[in-house]
């Protein structure tokens, strides 16, 4: 596994860049650099159930939230596959990566927002994920800048 941090800041208050990260209106727009449509669905709640959805498809990923720290933190632990609206957690493809984490981190900066993100992933993703987070938050830039 490879160890990724990406960050940018944003001249836009932290509730702002929060908002444009999972407000289901904006959230799809900047993850259409990794999945086109894609949305998810959580109860964001530390232990419940957070899930990652494809826009064509009952795919995606079945996760839960670590830590929670509204308009601070978010850190999402990666459990498992979703195929065709069925969870699996224990394949052996899924026990490869199961429990890498995705952790977003707001932190004020006179009014501006430094917008940190920390995630891991198999090699063959790497430039896949450069790609995606590159593009992704420069669009949450250019929402929250609006």
């Amino acid at each position: 596994m490879k160890h990724l941090k990406y960050s940018i800041e944003i001249d836009a208050p932290k509730e702002k860049v929060w908002d444009v990260l999972w407000n289901t209106k904006t959230y799809n727009q900047w993850t259409a650099f990794f999945s086109p449509g894609s949305s998810f669905e959580t109860d964001w709640k530390v232990g419940g159930d957070t899930r990652f959805i494809d826009a064509d498809s009952k795919d995606g990923m079945i996760s839960t939230i670590k830590e929670l720290k509204e308009n601070e933190l978010v850190n999402f632990e990666h459990l498992g596959m979703i195929k065709d609206g069925i969870v699996d957690k224990d394949s052996d493809e899924v026990k490869q990566w199961s429990g890498i984490t995705e952790r977003y981190e707001l932190i004020d900066n006179n009014g501006k927002t430094q917008l940190n993100v920390d995630t891991k992933t198999s090699d063959d993703y790497v430039d896949f994920m450069n790609q995606g987070f590159e593009k992704g938050l420069n669009k949450i830039k250019e929402l929250s800048e609006q």
